[in-house]
């Protein structure tokens, strides 16, 4: 009995240094696992930040050294006060005649991620974003789960759609930039798009502008707009945005006011250019 009590004995105090080892272990690998400075490139899932230090740019769930073996990018690693603007546009609903007055009343040359259904219904809109030298780039011809995609003709076809559409409406070839509708990828989306001479862009600042009937305050969106700003940003907005629209001659004149000037995403840094119509840039 008092053998068979200490084997116990002994059992049970062997599981219980297991356990701790594996609790202490596995604790210690979460920390690491959400730790900034741990975290590196996801093959799958969404695109994510999170914002530790205002004025500094965001902890992305890939880092930007990972992204950068793909072509694809989410910001510039800078400190020079400078600002990317984009907009995705999957439709119009008159918020876009605004949002370009604003951009050329300051000079800025803005990237819009164009959809098939905005090149079929408003080519108009398309020809004068070109016109005015603005980047009309891929967004993808039925705003799909890209990462779902798991064939090279399939990838190509969401892409070459756009580009034969808005080669037919300017005369001119497509700049390949290409954003992930959602901002979900998959790392062989990213190679894929690689393969097809694309650069993949993500972003380092945005805000939730996309639902038209909930729409934010202007006070909510200067909020985030200007809190979140920093060196090197890729800006994302929503050109459905009716906010986005009322504010942005006034967001753009604020962050002028805080030392920020424009760059087009022709100017970042390992990214390629192609000549816009009537030869501007």
């Amino acid at each position: 009995m008092k053998k068979k009590f200490r084997y116990i004995s002994t059992l049970k105090m062997c599981l219980l240094f297991i356990t701790a080892y594996m609790v202490g272990h596995c604790g210690a690998s979460v920390a690491n696992y959400f730790s900034p400075a741990a975290i590196t490139a996801s093959a799958d899932g969404n695109w994510g930040l999170s914002f530790p230090k205002e004025g500094q740019p965001p902890v992305a769930n890939v880092s930007a050294e990972e992204l950068a073996n793909y072509n694809a990018y989410y910001a510039e690693m800078t400190d020079e006060k400078v600002i990317y603007l984009t907009f995705d546009a999957g439709y119009e609903n008159n918020n876009m005649p605004t949002i370009l007055e604003a951009l050329k009343k300051h000079d800025v040359s803005a990237t819009f991620f164009v959809v098939g259904n905005f090149l079929t219904t408003h080519p108009e809109l398309v020809i004068q974003m070109a016109e005015e030298g603005h980047i009309v780039a891929n967004h993808t011809y039925s705003h799909p789960d890209m990462s779902k995609i798991s064939t090279i003709d399939a990838f190509s076809k969401e892409l070459k759609d756009v580009e034969t559409l808005y080669e037919k409406i300017t005369g001119q070839p497509m700049e390949k930039f290409y954003r992930p509708p959602q901002g979900k990828y998959s790392e062989s989306n990213l190679q894929m798009a690689k393969e097809l001479g694309y650069k993949t862009f993500f972003w380092s600042l945005a805000y939730v502008d996309w639902y038209e009937d909930k729409q934010p305050s202007k006070e909510e969106a200067f909020e985030k707009l200007l809190g979140r700003i920093h060196p090197g940003a890729i800006v994302l907005l929503h050109s459905t945005s009716s906010t986005n629209a009322q504010i942005l001659d006034e967001l753009l004149t604020k962050w002028e006011e805080m030392g920020y000037h424009f760059k087009s995403l022709k100017d970042l840094p390992e990214t390629s250019s192609r000549p816009s119509i009537n030869g501007r840039s």
